[in-house]
């Protein structure tokens, strides 16, 4: 008997800054799940970005905000890995968790995307055009319903993946009602 395959690659990013072209990625997270958001395995990653880029990218008033995730993201950069061998990872990842069609999920996760063609193409050509953003709910519940959900925004892969699956699940209970 075959076992069952996840159905969403829930990834996400934290990098240098905005531009896939200009900046790199820090860290990642992925959660393999199903269509209930049962997690069938999670992954994180430390990319090792040089100390100049750092300094160069990551300035202005996005991180004076968010001094604690600067200050973690810079302090673990030391630990990191190459991008292919991270990007080796992931792969191994999906291989393990997936079937034919790999769908991205995230919160933004066009803006993800960008930077995981540009830096991680095998991981790319593995990816269904196709993707779940959870921010395009968000703007329709915000915008047409008056709907808010709030989730912490501590800027860390990991805990941001497990927040966007919380805000989807949430945007679902309401159109269950």
């Amino acid at each position: 008997m075959s076992k069952k395959k996840a159905t969403l690659l829930w990834v996400d990013l934290e990098m240098t800054g905005l531009s896939p072209v200009k900046d790199r990625i820090m860290e990642v997270a992925a959660i393999a799940t199903d269509w209930d958001f049962n997690e069938f395995e999670t992954y994180t990653g430390i990319v090792k970005v040089s100390d100049k880029l750092i300094q160069e990218r990551m300035v202005g008033e996005f991180w004076e905000r968010n001094k604690a995730s600067y200050d973690s993201l810079v302090s673990q950069n030391k630990d990191g890995k190459p991008a292919k061998v991270i990007e080796q990872e992931l792969l191994e990842f999906v291989d393990r968790n997936f079937g034919k069609t790999v769908y991205l999920a995230g919160n933004s996760i066009h803006q993800d995307q960008k930077f995981i063609e540009h830096e991680w193409p095998e991981l790319n050509e593995k990816l269904h055009y196709r993707m779940l953003d959870v921010s395009a709910w968000k703007i329709y519940f915000e915008n047409a319903l008056d709907m808010h959900v709030t989730k912490a925004e501590n800027h860390r892969a990991l805990d941001d993946i497990r927040g966007s699956i919380e805000e989807l699940k949430a945007y679902l209970e309401r159109i269950k009602k």
